[in-house]
């Protein structure tokens, strides 16, 4: 069976317009795993309040950080999947979960050029709802009804692997190197804590305590809230940090439902008032820089931290295009073309 690759990532709007951030919102928005409500509350909050007053927002924002390219995240997107090709005989498309690159025209291009089986590559080192499985569940979907004869392997999460953690720990210190700080966050994508409850296999162990997520159990293989803990645990473990000068924090939250603690922008507004002066953030949940790096830390985390008396504030980019971390993701592909379980 000929072999190819779909690397897949969140997505973005065509133009940062209001015109174009609408009709992508409510794409993401609409999505029974990101909003997880019945579809008639989902359809009030979505499409009856927040299509009507974020847009314009959000474009505002997109517009920050555009890039004359077009969106960072599909720009960088490309660049990755580019350098990837280089290293592999194998045929290697893009696609996002959301927007116009779609998961289906990204099959459709592997199927085109005679592929018959598919590494799915969702680029996000943990496990959520609103990430890895909303991806898995629609590329079955699709596959169900365009290509029935289309065999699918999926990368499974894949935050605890040592050599994701060495890259990853390789490209904080070469980035704080000539940028030392007091204080060194890990950042990451917030969810729900419902959203940690319902994927909790073992219906009990998931508290969301202190206790849960650092006692072993089968929970933790979908559980979103460890997976992000045990990246700054392992981070902090290679990089031999010293304990009291690096912590975890939970970044944009949406509603009013309780979401994971603590969050970033009350993180930083607090050490910033307890008198630290240099602070550093990195977005582990991220493989590559979009709106939630470059805007909402890159720009909003400094001006919070500069207001309550913080002087430098450096942000960590994302993995990205690094060549490092495409040679990790060239090897996990080589690696199940030529085995095919080494993931599994």
């Amino acid at each position: 069976m000929k072999k190819g690759v779909l690397l897949v990532n969140l997505g973005s709007p065509d133009s940062p317009t209001p015109e174009d951030v609408k009709p992508y919102l409510s794409e993401f928005l609409m999505d029974e795993r990101v909003i997880d409500v019945p579809v008639w509350l989902r359809t009030f909050i979505v499409k009856g309040i927040i299509l009507n007053t974020r847009p314009k927002a959000s474009a505002a924002a997109y517009k920050k950080i555009w890039w004359d390219e077009g969106s960072p995240l599909i720009v960088i997107s490309e660049r990755l999947q580019k350098k990837i090709q280089k290293n592999t005989e194998l045929p290697v498309a893009l696609a996002m979960r959301y927007g116009s690159l779609t998961i289906k025209k990204g099959l459709q291009e592997l199927v085109d050029k005679g592929v018959e089986e598919v590494f799915l590559m969702p680029l996000y080192p943990q496990f959520a709802m609103a990430t890895t499985e909303t991806i898995l569940v629609l590329a079955e979907d699709i596959r169900k009804e365009h290509f029935p004869n289309l065999k699918i392997s999926d990368l499974k999460a894949f935050y605890n692997r040592k050599d994701y953690i060495d890259v990853l720990s390789n490209s904080i210190e070469r980035h704080l190197k000539d940028h030392p700080y007091d204080q060194l966050l890990f950042s990451y994508h917030g969810v729900p804590e419902r959203h940690i409850r319902k994927r909790d296999i073992t219906k009990s162990h998931c508290k969301i305590d202190k206790s849960c997520c650092i006692t072993p159990s089968p929970a933790h293989e979908f559980c979103y809230r460890h997976q992000c803990l045990e990246v700054t645990r392992l981070v902090a473990e290679k990089l031999n940090l010293e304990p009291g000068t690096y912590s975890s924090s939970f970044q944009s939250r949406l509603g009013f439902d309780p979401w994971l603690q603590p969050p970033t922008d009350l993180t930083i507004e607090r050490f910033g008032k307890q008198g630290v002066k240099k602070m550093a953030v990195v977005t582990p949940a991220f493989v590559s820089d979009c709106l939630e790096t470059l805007e909402e830390i890159a720009m909003e985390g400094q001006e919070i931290f500069h207001e309550m008396g913080g002087k430098e504030f450096t942000t960590v980019p994302c993995l990205n295009d690094d060549d490092e971390f495409v040679t990790l993701l060239s090897n996990w592909i080589n690696d199940w073309a030529a085995t095919e379980s080494v993931l599994a």
